[in-house]
Formats: structure tokens, sequence, C-alpha cells
């Protein structure tokens, strides 16, 4: 909002300027000493008479500068535009200024402009500058909306102040943008600047500035309130009804504790940096006085970051639609329907038809109710969202308290709709956090991973709309099998209250699946639901994770995992349940995660599961019928591309069964097409695509049995800076191993450009057929790995198969860690055989099956042995330190 100085602002600090222009170095010090007093006084100095002061510091500059280059006595002025121009800066600000020149500029007032200029840049101030005259301005400004909201927040500085003054008088009277035009301007770029961050202020290391909630927001309703209205003060918007006394100290109040957020984390980048990073956070915690203790400081600190964007966010939805109101002339239509004395519905919009609407609390909640059983309302009108603001400040306990309340919760829950507009409106005008007590805990909480893109309420609400995605028929098709599932519970309700509570106990300490669980539970029975219906949530809860972990990190095509996992679900009721919320929670998690690798590894868990627990748990699973299935599949491929079946059965009968259990019909074509009639010579045989379009590079190399395979691959792979998610090492009976390898780039996408696969190729040729050696280049560990540390952990797993030995890996994820642990199974002499690689943000959680020499399982001193060397290797690997 528009600042402008304190009149006791020139007694701060003294102020004293070389007199020599060619001193550098004695303006750099000058500046490096301001910034050492500014950074001293932010422990305790007013925020704004900071930024406002360091604003009037640069004035001071400037001006001396202006004298020094001896302009006092031509037609030109220097006025600072932008934030620069509203009096605030921060200690990294950028400089905007304008020189406004009459007429034709003279060579030597261009030189000497130049030479101040570049005198800015020497002294490592970052300054933008522009020189036009007044009709240049005008005409810059109707051609680019950037420049136009420059313009309307000019100040002079220094110079002819009749010719600043004559631009004023211009911008007042010939602004090149209607009231209409800049408005809308404005909101598309609102909009679109939004976008770039999901939509969301809830990202978990925020833009302070240009965010949703962030300063930008807050300037979009001043620039646009001050074009309209003509006017550089926030009062007279007050003065014109725009915004009342009580919101414009709200917004104040909100632009006081960003600007501290944005100063502090200036100061700790040491440059001009407004996305707050994890790296940055302890810092700047420290620095506003939340302690010394990394992650437990951190997290109040955004905790209040959070909860003051979530009201300058309200605040510009509800001020931005006024403006829509009195700029676009948007009205009551004429299309009015009464609905009862209460509330009425005019232009989409649900209107409250008196002042006195909220004044019982269980009116809050029928108000959202009306939302879900009317399709036609597609908002808030801005005047009732004022009262309902106001009604929320005056609650004084959980509106859950009500019996009535809980009545209308209850309706919301179980209405086709309730988890549409309802509930993505009560999620953003804070009805849930006043309505269940816990939810108010999760607001803002920050979840300290890099698995996790959004705090707790933001995810969780992510999740309930991917469920409620699943509910509608116009969507059937984006994920078919929930789709089918939740539109075939009788009680989809359930469903909604699982995802409301699978998370709800984070950052309470303890298990929050075990917490959730009790609070699931306890829920339902204050809201009377029945014993059935509270032990399906409750387990839902507290086994949320169950099926994403045994889909990623278990060996799904083994019976014993099959058959362990549906004795832990239990019934079919549970699993289809259990299969939709899972899919819900990955994909409202981060969106970089979810692929259709990962939706067809649930998808075959959910089918095996379902068919264990339609046998009544008597067969595990039927891996011959599966064999047999694949087989025929395959056959029928290869015998329609032209091959002969008894040669197709002659190359198979080298194949072991495992091999057929572990792939599609898909590949085993793909893979005996080009088998069937190899050479010797060609070896290795190295095949890349996606035969099961899964979103995936899947990667088949064909080759003799050697002892470095799998390490050099790895090695390879990792040079070409692409992580394997999984690994099947498979053995023919005449001595060929059959490698198959899931790959994604470090981008999370597949490998699909042409010529870079061939690249990748023949990297994997030149080192398997020994024309050159495997890469040993260590990439660097990523800067946002750097802030974290994972304690190498090696599990191994109790296991009925004693041919194999399986251990699960937990660790720092970091570049070549495949290729790392490759090289202390060839130094170990162990042989694996397969391996899930599961990356849970910076943390690495892998599961490995070797064997020895011999392929048998590891003799306990083979584990132990195992075991030391992984953790030595990985604890000292020098990307931890880098």
């Amino acid at each position: 909002m528009q600042s402008s100085y304190p009149p006791n602002l020139s007694g701060l600090y003294p102020i004293r300027w070389p007199a020599q222009l060619n001193d550098v170095k004695a303006f750099r010090l000058a500046l490096s000493q301001y910034s050492d007093w500014a950074n001293e006084q932010f422990v305790s100095a007013d925020i704004d008479t900071l930024v406002q002061h360091r604003s009037y510091f640069i004035d001071s500059l400037l001006s001396h500068l202006w004298q020094r280059f001896k302009l006092t006595n031509t037609n030109v002025c220097l006025l600072a535009v932008g934030g620069y121009g509203r009096g605030v800066l921060h200690p990294c600000s950028d400089v905007d200024v304008l020189f406004l020149h009459q007429g034709e500029l003279s060579s030597a007032d261009a030189e000497q402009i130049g030479q101040l200029v570049t005198l800015l840049w020497d002294l490592k101030l970052d300054t933008g500058h522009s020189v036009r005259s007044v009709a240049h301005c005008l005409q810059s400004a109707g051609d680019d909306i950037t420049i136009a909201t420059n313009l309307i927040e000019n100040r002079w500085i220094c110079g002819d102040e009749k010719l600043a003054a004559q631009l004023q008088q211009r911008i007042y009277q010939d602004f090149p943008w209607s009231s209409r035009a800049f408005y809308q301007a404005k909101v598309d770029e609102q909009q679109s600047r939004h976008s770039r961050f999901h939509g969301t202020s809830y990202n978990l290391e925020p833009n302070i500035k240009s965010s949703p909630g962030g300063l930008r927001d807050i300037q979009t309703i001043g620039w646009i309130a001050k074009q309209h209205f003509r006017t550089k003060s926030d009062e007279s918007l007050v003065e014109y009804h725009y915004i009342s006394a009580d919101e414009l100290l709200e917004l104040r109040e909100c632009t006081s504790f960003l600007w501290r957020v944005r100063y502090a984390l200036h100061v700790e980048a040491g440059k001009g940096e407004d996305r707050l990073l994890f790296d940055y956070q302890p810092g700047v915690a420290m620095r506003l006085g939340y302690g010394r203790e990394g992650k437990r400081s951190v997290e109040p600190l955004m905790k209040d970051y959070f909860k003051v964007v979530l009201r300058v966010s309200e605040l510009n939805r509800m001020l931005l639609q006024f403006f829509a109101q009195a700029i676009l002339g948007e009205r009551k239509s004429a299309d009015t329907e009464i609905l009862d004395q209460d509330f009425m519905i005019s232009g989409h919009q649900l209107w409250a038809r008196h002042d006195n609407v909220f004044a019982r609390p269980q009116a809050l909640m029928r108000f959202f109710l009306l939302i879900a059983e009317r399709e036609d309302i597609e908002g808030i009108h801005s005047h009732t969202l004022r009262l309902l603001r106001n009604a929320r400040a005056q609650l004084t306990q959980p509106l859950s308290h009500c019996p009535t309340c809980r009545d209308y919760f209850k309706a919301i829950v179980r209405h086709p709709r309730g988890f549409g507009l309802a509930f993505t409106l009560m999620h953003k005008h804070g009805i849930m956090a006043n309505y269940l007590p816990q939810w108010q805990h999760i607001v803002g909480q920050m979840q300290f991973d890099l698995f996790h893109a959004y705090t707790v309420d933001e995810h969780t609400y992510r999740l309930l709309n991917n469920i409620y995605r699943f509910t509608l028929t116009d969507k059937r098709d984006d994920f078919a099998l929930c789709s089918e599932l939740v539109q075939q519970m009788d009680k989809p309700e359930l469903l909604f209250l699982a995802g409301i509570f699978h998370d709800i106990a984070k950052g309470r300490g303890g298990d929050h699946s075990e917490l959730g669980e009790l609070d699931a539970r306890h829920f339902c029975q204050q809201h009377e639901y029945s014993e059935d219906d509270a032990d399906l949530v409750a387990w839902l809860v507290r086994q949320h994770l169950l099926m994403s972990v045994t889909a990623q990190k278990r060996d799904i095509y083994d019976p014993e995992v099959i058959q362990q996992f549906a004795k832990e679900v239990g019934s079919l009721t549970r699993l289809q349940y259990l299969y939709c919320l899972t899919v819900a929670d990955i994909r409202a998690t981060n969106s970089n995660l979810w692929n259709n690798w990962k939706a067809t590894l649930l998808e075959e868990l959910y089918h095996a599961c379902a068919h264990v627990l339609q046998q009544d748990g008597e067969n595990s699973m039927d891996v011959r019928a599966r064999i047999s299935q694949n087989k025929a599949g395959a056959m029928g491929l290869l015998l329609s591309a032209g091959y002969m079946a008894n040669e197709v059965n002659q190359l198979w009968a080298r194949f072991t069964a495992d091999y057929f259990n572990r792939h599609t019909p898909e590949q085993i074509a793909w893979h005996s097409q080009a088998i069937v009639h190899l050479q010797e010579h060609q070896l290795p045989l190295i095949l890349i695509g996606d035969e099961n379009n899964h979103g995936t590079t899947e990667l088949f190399i064909y080759h003799h049995e050697e002892s470095h395979l799998f390490a050099n691959v790895a090695a390879v792979l990792d040079g070409e800076c692409l992580s394997i998610h999984d690994a099947q090492i498979l053995n023919t009976r005449d001595g060929y191993v059959m490698d198959t390898f899931i790959l994604l780039q470090t981008d999370g996408k597949p490998l699909v450009d042409a010529q870079r696969i061939e690249e990748v190729k023949q990297h994997l040729y030149d080192v398997l057929r020994k024309r050159r050696h495997a890469p040993t280049n260590q990439r660097r560990l990523p800067r946002r790995l750097r802030n974290f540390k994972v304690p190498t952990k090696v599990t191994f797993l109790a296991q009925k198969n004693s041919r194999r030995t399986t251990f699960e890996l937990v660790t720092l994820d970091r570049p070549g860690l495949i290729a790392t642990l490759a090289k202390v199974f060839q130094r170990l002499d162990i042989t694996l055989q397969a391996a899930k690689i599961t990356t849970i943000g910076e943390q690495a959680e892998d599961l490995f099956m070797v064997t020895d020499a011999n392929h048998h399982a590891l003799s306990e001193s083979q584990c132990n042995r195992l075991k030391e060397a992984i953790i030595s290797q990985l604890e000292s690997h020098p990307s931890r330190q880098q």
C-alpha cells in the first residue's frame, strides 16, 4: 500500500556522501555501513520505518549524485517508480527510476545520465532506469500494463518539479487505460502469476512477493483502487467505501508481517531473493525472533506466514469483487431468486439478504449446505463474504460443539456436491478450521521434506478434491477404476471422512496414523455414525499408507507379499476404500510424483489382492494362471507378427517361469522378437521403449551373465542423469541375463527424444563391449538436498524364500546412489536379483533382493559385512559434503 515518509525520518541516521564522484570505494563503504546499521535496527525497529528510511537514504544518494553530475539546471527530473515509487525499499530491492525530460534531451544531459546510471551499477545497486518525455511515458504506458502500473506510483526525487507535476496531471487526465481495461489486465496478470504456483498459497517454499496471498496481491488491490479513484492515499479508499477501516488496518498488519519476512530473507540470502527456500528458513526464523532451534523455529514462522497469506488472499478476492461491481458495473442480476428470509441467488452468487444472517453460528453451516444443494451457485457475493468474515471473527468455540452444526456438516459430507464448491469455500475461508479443532492445528502446518509440495491442510484439501473427481461421471475416464469403485460405494462419505483425518495428527508428535485414528473414531462417535462406519473410517486412517508402501516398496509379484497384504486388509470393502484413498493421496502430495507406472503398480496390487480376498484367502495368488495368460497373450502377438510357434517355444524353453510372471504379454513379445533370431556377435541386446504405456522408460538388456553388468549399467545411467525406479535381474537357464530397468529423467519425465535414446544406447554399448570404462564422475548434491540429514539404515527382512536375501535401505537420496551401491555389491561379490527404488522427497527408501555368487541367500556374516560396507560407503560419500 502507499507509503509516505514520516516527519522524523531524517534524524534516524547521519547521511554523508563522498564529494568526489570517482571515489567508488568511499560510496560503497557508505552503503555498506548503512546496511550494517539498518540490519542492527531490524531487531527492534518498526519495519515500516525501516523500509521507508532505506528509500529515503537512496533518495539522498540520488539527489547528491544529481547535483554532482550538474543536472540541476536542465529540463529534466528524476522520479522513483514501482516499489521505490511507493517510498519503500528492502535491503536488496530494485531501485527503479525514470529520467523525465522536456523536449529533446541534449547529448550532454544524456551523457551525464548515462554516467550517473553507470555509477549506480558500479555501486552494486540493482538499478532499473528509463529515459522518457511526458508524451513518451503515456505512449509506453498504453502499450505495456507494467509501465502503466509503475507510473501510477511515480514519486518526485529531484530536478524539475514542475515537469513532474505535469506528468502527474497527464496521468490523472489522460491515463491510457480505462478503469475497466486496467482492472481486467491486472486481474489477468494475477491469475497468470498464481498459476505458476499451482494456484495455492501453501507451497512449502513460497515466494513472498508473487505467491498467492503475497505482497503482489496486496499491491494489486491498491493499484486498481488508486487508478480508478485517481488517488495515492490509502485512507481515501476508506472514504470511497471501497474498503473498511478495519480491512485497511488488517491489510497494513499483513503487509508489515510480509515486509519483515522479506527484509530478513534479503539479509539472510545476501541478495534480492523472494523465495523462502528451505536453505533460508532457519536463518529467517532466527532473525525474526522465533529461536535458533532449526525446524522447531521454522514451524511457527511458517504457520504465521500461511495464516497471513490466507487473510491476504481472502481480502484480495473480496475487494477485487467489490471493484468488479464498482468498475465493471456488476450488479444484482435480474434473475434473482429468493431462497428464504436470509439468502438469495443473483448472478450465480449467494447473497445475504440482511446483515444479521450469521447472528447464530449454525447459519454459517447452513450457508455452505445451500451452496452444495444449488448447482447454479458459483461463488459468494463480496458483501456476504464480508459478513462471513466478521461472523467468523466472533466465534468463541468450535462449530462442531453445536448439535445443529453437526447435522449440517453431516449433510454436506453426504451431499453429492458437498466436496465440490461448498468444501472448497469452507477451506478457503477458514470455516473448516473453525468447525474442527484438529483442522485448525494443520492450517499452515509445514512438512519438512521434499516429498510433499504443500502444507498439511492444503494437501488434505487436494486429496478430498481428488476423491470428489472420482464421483463425477464426466471424469470417469481419468481414473477409471477409482471412479467405478467410488460410484458403486453405498457410503462414499466415509471415504471423504477418512481423507479429512488421514494426516490430521501431523505435527503433534508420535505416529500421526495412530493419533489420527483416535481423532477419527472420536469424530464418528460425536457425529453419531454407526460402530461399523466408525471402524472403517478409523482403520483407513490408521492404514492409509499401507497400499502405497506395499506397491512401491515390495515385490508385488511375490505371492507371499500379496498374501500378507490381503491378510492385513481383511475384506474387499476395505480394499476398495483403501485403493481410492491411496490414489487420491499420492496425487495430492506432489504434482510430479504421479505417473502411469505408479498407477499400474497400484492397480495390479488391487487386482491381485482382490483375487485373494474373493477366494477367502485360500489361494494366495494363482501364479500358474498368470504365467499361462501372459504366455498366451504374447504368443498371439508374435504369431500375428509372422513368427513361428515352434521357434518361439524353443526360445521360451530357455526362460524361467519367474520371467513370464513378471512381464506383460506386450513386454514378452517385444523381448522375444528381438532375441529369437539374435546372433552371438550382436550381444549385448539393448532395447529402450515403453511397451506398457506406463509413462516411464523401460530399458531391457540381454547379455552374457557378467559379474560387473549391473554396476556398469548403473554407472552409465547415472552419467546420463537417468534414475532407476525398478530393476529386475533374471537369468536364463543357459547362462544369459535379462535385465529390465524402469527409468525416468531427473524431471520425473520419461525418455522420449529419439536422438537422446540413441545416445544412451551407444553409451551402454561402448561400456558393455569394453570399448570405454564406465563413468565415475560424481555429480554434486542438488541445492535442496543439502539441508536434509537422513541417517543411513540397512534392515534385513524376514522371508520364507531361502534362495535370496531382502533388505531395505533408508538414506539420503543423492546423485549416483544406485551406482555407488552397485560398486559395493561388486566388491563383496554379491549379485542383485531385483530392486524397488522409492524416493520419498529427500529420502531414498529402496528394497534390494540379493544373493551370493552361487545364487544362495546371504549368511549372517555376509549380511553384517554388507550392512557395514553400505553404511560406511554412503556416510562418507563425497556428495554428502558438497
